[in-house]
This record gives structure tokens, C-alpha cells and sequence, in this order.
């Protein structure tokens, strides 16, 4: 069999590039090639390759990128001379070999990505950088090899891997072989998924053909500079291929985030502080919440106020939605957008964060304030948005992250584009998912629990429940108008729904009731999150003193008890309905 590799040739001394030094970008310009203000001198320009007017991202060399990255003098390079032996023996004008040879003397660099270790905010990580300037970036024998052993040694060291990718994609000189390597990364990439290990993969500009189509989109979070071209297939090889024009801003960073595929935008300047928030995140302890002792005053138990107050209450326009919750309980958050499939839905808040210094994953329904409640659809998720609920829960299991889920909302949209989309279905695989998560998970009905749309996301270890909050099969509108043709008989239907934390507490629908602040949660806020964080913690040191094994085995059973001690045979005197109809034969 015929070697893939071999020592990389040294360069000829009149061209040689130290590894380590910041070349390869090639002499600066003395204008912005988008907007033509002069950058010569500009500091911005010369750290980050990015206009400070316009906000133009030049590209820039491996090296540079792993550099303004990492923490001084932290990088480690592993497998610098891997270099391909031209297995096919190509050429076209210039032979395959001599142009390996030309590009090694013009870079410095052996092949197009540069990977080894390094330390990022004192977090050890395994980086790999692909080089636009080494044959546009493109993945060959070489570049597939170094990609794999450096997820291996992530995976074996138990660190988290961090990916630059800039290339079109697989390498033609390489064949098939090229082409294999979407195969041999993924498979790499996937096993560094399996063992927990979070990977975080950055988009820069272009990104295309079969390295976006392998392990670059793989990632646990998904990130790309602006105004990055992006896509499998470029849109020249696009429009030439399908016989028509596209769209104006197709195949960019900002079109695949609004159509949730990536999770975020991030601008070079401000990638290392991100992924600085990133990594304080995903590598803090999964377990380790002590139980406290309750630093608040139960409410005096007294007169239940009328089930149709309690669903004003909850409605109201100045109590708090999750994201005030999530602002005060969480020590960092990270948001993650989009269902990679399709939108991401603004009606549902996901990502990873601290409580306590602890790791956890939170999933939450947003109703949103004031002019943002149209954006949020009053908290009504689309199918995207259970889809984006989903994701994170994967997330949450394979890094043995708690689920932390928040709940209000009226219920998931019910217009026809959610019909189209597949709600039903979504409905039904988040339920079902949540049963058996290998993670514990507290949900919290922190305002209005309307229907499927919130069950979905309360299928739980733990159920809390706000005092001020409601919980219920169908809005008291919603059955008025069923049962009486008429929702303006709500009021009186919500008491006989048995909607309140009171009520459902006697049904053992939820495990505790959450007080909230004499004064109102919406004038103390501070203190209501401060009670909601608590209770959470406390949850989550009991479920997590226990094996996983046991604690999905004793939530299945949870859910298998609901109801049954008011599914009993009718007493004596009550009788059901005798079957008509024939007999069925007896006989042969």
C-alpha cells in the first residue's frame, strides 16, 4: 500500500518561514478592500485583519488566528511534518508535487492546517486551524490525518477541541481520498462527542464544500464571523449547476443563523473573550450543589385567592419572564440559536450555564416585555423551537450536564405554518426524549403552563411551581368555548380546571411550591430569583446523590402513577354499559 505521507521538504533557505512568526497573510494593504479606508497602521487591522470602520474581515494566517487566541506561550504543535506524497500523481499546468512544494516555501506550513495544544484562559484545549492561503484551505490526506489525531489526543486527554475552518472544501488533486476524509473526520469528531468532550467549531470566511459538510459542522456550538461566505456549495458552482441567480446574502454567516444553523455571529475582535465565557462553562463541575437551608420565610398558609385572579396573576405584564430569571440566577450564560434544521424560535431561550459555579443546561419558554412580546409570539413556540429545546438536551446528556427547564407560556402556536412544520410530532419527541434524558432535570412552572406547549418541557425529575403560577390542560378560554360555546364564561370555568400550585400540589402534579416575595416578585425581583435558585439547587442535590440509572428508572415510574388512584373500578351499583351486538361463535 502506498504511503499517504511523508516528511514535509524544507523550503528553500531564501523563503523560509519561522513556525511560530506571524506571516502568511502576505504584505498589508494600504486600504480596506470592501469600504477603501486606509488601514496601513491601523491596529485593529494589523492584530485581527478586520477594518475598524466597516468591519470587513480580511483573512488571516493560521498561525495569526492561533495566536490572538490562546494565552502566551501556551501552543504546543503536533504532526507539523505531515505532508501528502501526492498519491495520485496529479497535474494539470503545474504538477501536484511541485505545487505542494511551492506552497510549503510560500507559507512555511507543511500542509493546510496547523493543530495542536494550548491553553486558552488557563483552560488546556486542543486547537486546529485551516490555512486559506495552502491550496484555499482545501482538506486532503493530510489535512484529514492531523484533524483526526488531534481530536484523538482531545479525547484521550479529555479536553475540549476548538476548530478554525477557512477552505473550499475537499481537495480535487487528492480524488477520492480527499473525499473519504468527510467520512474519517466526522467519525473522529464523533467519537470526541461521545466521551463528553465539547467541541466548538468557528466559521471564518469562505467555508465551504466538504469540510462545511463534515467535521466543521459538527460542532456543540457553531460560530462565524461576519459576512463570512458559507455553504456546501458556493454560489458560483450553485447558480452555474441549478441554471439560475440567487438571492443577495445567500450562503453567509448572517443567512444560515437566521435560519438557525449556527448559534452565533461573533466578530474576530471579540472571539477569545467568547470562547474564554464558553469554556467557564463547559469545563465547571457538572455535580456539587449542597443542599442549604432556606434563607426565605414561607408564606403563612392562608385563603387561596380565586382560580381566575391566580391566571391574571400569572398573565401579568409586569411579572417576570425567564430571561429575568435567567439574568440573575445564572453566574455566565450562553446562548445557543437554532434547531440546525430549519429557524431558531425566539419563544424559547436555550443554552449552557452556571449555578453555583456548577454546569448546568437550561431550556426556557419566554413570553418576553413590552414591544419584545411580539417577537417572542407571546411565548407560543413554533416547531423550531421544541427542535432547538431538543438539541440542547443532547447537549445536556452527552456532557453530563444537569437540564434545567423554565415554563411559561399559553401553549405552542397553533397557526397553519406549525401544522406544516411538524408541531404534533415535535410535541411528541420532546416528551418522549425528556423520559429517558440520562441527566437530571428541575422544571419550574414559573408563570402560565398552557397545554402540550409546556409539558413538552416539563417532563421532569423534580416539578416546581411558583405560588403566583398556573398549570393547565387547555386555557380557561380555551375550555369555556368547548364546553359552553362561550369564553367569556372563563372565569368560571378556571376554578373547576384546578389550575393552581395549591390544587396541583394536592393532585401531585408538582413537587413543591415555590413562594414568592410578600412585596410581588415583579418589586423584588432580585429576592424571587435568589428563592427560584435555591429550590433549584436543592433539587438537583438530592437527584444528584443518586444514579443515573436509578433516576431515570424512578421518573419513568413517576409519570406511570399519574392518575392511577383515580383510574379504579366503578363501585358496586355503577355499572358499564352492556356490549351489544352478537355473541362471538364458538367453534372450530
Amino acid at each position: 500500500m502506498t504511503d499517504l505521507f511523508e516528511p514535509a521538504r524544507a523550503a528553500s533557505p531564501s523563503a523560509t518561514v519561522e513556525h511560530g512568526a506571524p506571516d502568511g497573510d502576505g504584505a498589508s494593504p494600504l486600504a480596506c478592500p470592501k469600504c477603501g479606508t486606509r488601514v496601513a497602521g491601523d491596529q485593529d487591522y494589523e492584530q485581527f485583519r478586520v477594518c475598524s470602520v466597516c468591519g470587513y474581515h480580511d483573512r488571516q494566517s493560521a498561525r495569526l488566528t492561533i495566536l490572538r487566541l490562546i494565552d502566551p506561550d501556551s501552543f504546543r504543535e503536533y504532526d507539523a511534518g505531515l505532508a501528502s506524497t501526492d498519491p495520485l500523481q496529479f497535474a494539470d499546468e503545474t504538477a501536484y508535487r511541485d505545487r505542494l512544494l511551492m506552497l510549503r516555501s510560500e507559507t512555511g506550513e507543511s500542509d493546510a492546517l496547523v493543530s495542536g495544544l494550548a491553553r486558552l484562559n488557563g483552560h488546556e484545549v486542543a486547537i486546529a486551524v485551516l490555512d486559506f492561503a495552502f491550496l484555499g484551505g482545501s482538506m486532503g490526506v493530510v489535512v484529514g490525518e492531523k484533524l483526526v489525531r488531534v481530536a484523538e489526543r482531545a479525547r484521550d486527554r479529555r479536553l475540549p477541541l476548538i476548530t478554525v475552518s477557512a477552505s473550499g472544501g475537499a481537495r480535487m488533486q487528492e480524488g477520492m481520498l480527499s473525499l473519504l476524509q468527510m467520512a474519517k473526520t466526522s467519525a473522529a469528531v464523533q467519537r470526541l462527542r461521545d466521551a463528553g468532550c465539547p467541541y466548538i467549531s468557528i466559521l471564518a470566511h469562505p467555508t465551504t464544500g466538504g469540510v462545511f459538510a463534515s467535521f466543521a459542522n459538527l460542532g456543540d456550538m457553531i460560530v462565524a464571523e461576519p459576512g463570512a461566505l458559507i455553504g456546501f456549495a458556493g454560489p458560483r458552482v450553485a447558480e452555474q449547476i441549478i441554471g439560475k441567480k440567487l438571492p443577495d446574502g445567500s450562503h453567509t454567516a448572517e443567512f444560515l443563523y437566521t435560519h438557525g444553523m449556527i448559534d452565533a455571529i461573533v466578530d474576530r475582535r471579540e472571539q477569545r473573550d467568547f470562547l474564554s465565557r464558553a469554556l467557564s462553562v463547559l469545563m465547571a463541575p457538572r455535580s456539587g450543589h449542597h443542599r442549604r437551608g432556606r434563607s426565605f420565610r414561607r408564606r403563612q398558609s392562608g385563603p387561596e385567592i380565586p382560580a381566575w385572579d391566580a391566571v391574571q396573576r400569572a398573565r401579568g405584564s409586569g411579572r417576570l419572564t425567564s430571561s429575568d430569571y435567567l439574568e440573575r440566577m445564572f453566574g455566565e450564560f450562553v446562548e445557543l440559536h437554532g434547531d440546525r434544521s430549519s429557524g431558531d424560535d425566539p419563544a424559547i431561550i436555550a443554552g449552557l450555564g452556571t449555578l453555583d459555579g456548577k454546569g448546568v443546561a437550561v431550556v426556557a419558554l419566554e413570553r418576553g416585555h413590552l414591544e419584545d412580546r411580539a417577537r417572542r409570539h407571546d411565548g407560543r413556540p413554533y416547531p423550531e423551537g421544541y427542535r432547538k429545546a431538543r438539541r440542547v438536551m443532547d447537549l445536556a446528556e452527552r456532557l453530563r450536564m444537569p437540564l434545567i427547564t423554565l415554563i411559561d407560556t399559553p401553549g405552542a402556536y397553533p397557526g397553519l405554518e406549525s401544522e406544516e412544520r411538524g408541531l404534533a410530532s415535535e410535541l411528541a419527541a420532546s416528551l418522549a426524549r425528556m423520559s429517558t434524558l440520562r441527566t437530571p432535570i428541575v422544571s419550574a412552572v414559573i408563570g402560565e403552563g398552557g397545554s402540550g406547549g409546556a409539558l413538552a418541557l416539563a417532563v421532569a425529575d423534580r416539578v416546581l411551581m411558583l405560588d403566583g403560577a398556573i398549570y393547565s390542560v387547555i386555557a380557561p378560554e380555551g375550555a369555556a368555548a368547548i364546553l359552553y360555546r362561550d369564553a367569556a364564561r372563563a372565569p368560571e370555568v378556571s376554578s373547576k380546571l384546578k389550575l393552581t400550585a395549591r390544587d396541583l400540589k394536592h393532585l401531585n402534579v408538582v413537587d413543591e411550591i415555590v413562594p414568592e416575595p410578600d412585596s410581588g416578585a415583579d418589586v423584588d425581583p432580585d429576592t424571587a430569583a435568589a428563592i427560584l435558585a435555591e429550590t433549584i439547587a436543592n433539587a438537583l442535590c438530592e437527584l444528584q446523590r443518586k444514579r443515573i440509572n436509578r433516576v431515570v428508572r424512578e421518573r419513568y415510574e413517576r409519570y406511570q402513577k399519574i392518575g392511577r388512584r383515580h383510574a379504579k373500578k366503578p363501585r358496586r351499583g355503577l355499572h358499564l354499559p352492556r356490549r351489544r351486538g352478537p355473541r362471538p361463535r364458538s367453534g372450530k
